[in-house]
C-alpha cells in the first residue's frame, strides 16, 4: 500500500529558529522536506487580545503515518506555548515526487 503524503504547517519566530527546527525534522526522518517562508504576518487572538507578529511559516512534507509522531515532536520541541500545527492531505501530485517524500520519511 502506498504511503499517503501530507503537508503540515507550523509557524515560528524567525528564519533562524525555523532552520533549526527544519534541520531536526529532516535529519530525524520525520519530514522529507521543510520549506521556510519568512516575512509572514500572523494576526490572532491570544488571551482575549488581538495580537500581530512577524513570523516564519514552515511547510512540512511528510506522510500521514508520521503525523502523530510529528505532532508530538512539535509539542515537545517548539518554543511556543501553543504552536500552530495543522496537516492536510495531498490529493494529487507528481508520482515520483510523492514517492520521494514517502521514501525519505523514516520513523524507525
Amino acid at each position: 500500500m502506498k504511503k499517503k503524503v501530507i503537508v503540515a504547517f507550523s509557524t515560528c519566530r524567525d528564519p533562524a529558529q525555523g532552520r533549526a527546527l527544519a534541520d531536526q525534522l529532516v535529519s530525524s526522518g520525520l519530514a522529507a522536506c521543510v520549506n521556510l517562508v519568512p516575512g509572514i504576518v500572523s494576526v490572532y487572538r491570544w488571551q482575549g487580545e488581538v495580537q500581530s507578529d512577524n513570523e516564519c511559516l514552515m511547510i512540512i512534507k511528510t506522510t500521514a503515518e508520521s503525523t502523530p509522531a510529528l505532532q508530538d515532536w512539535i509539542l515537545k520541541q517548539h518554543p511556543y506555548e501553543l504552536p500552530e500545527f495543522v496537516a492536510v492531505p495531498v490529493c494529487d501530485g507528481l508520482p515520483d515526487y510523492l514517492q520521494w517524500v514517502a521514501d525519505q520519511v523514516d520513523l524507525s
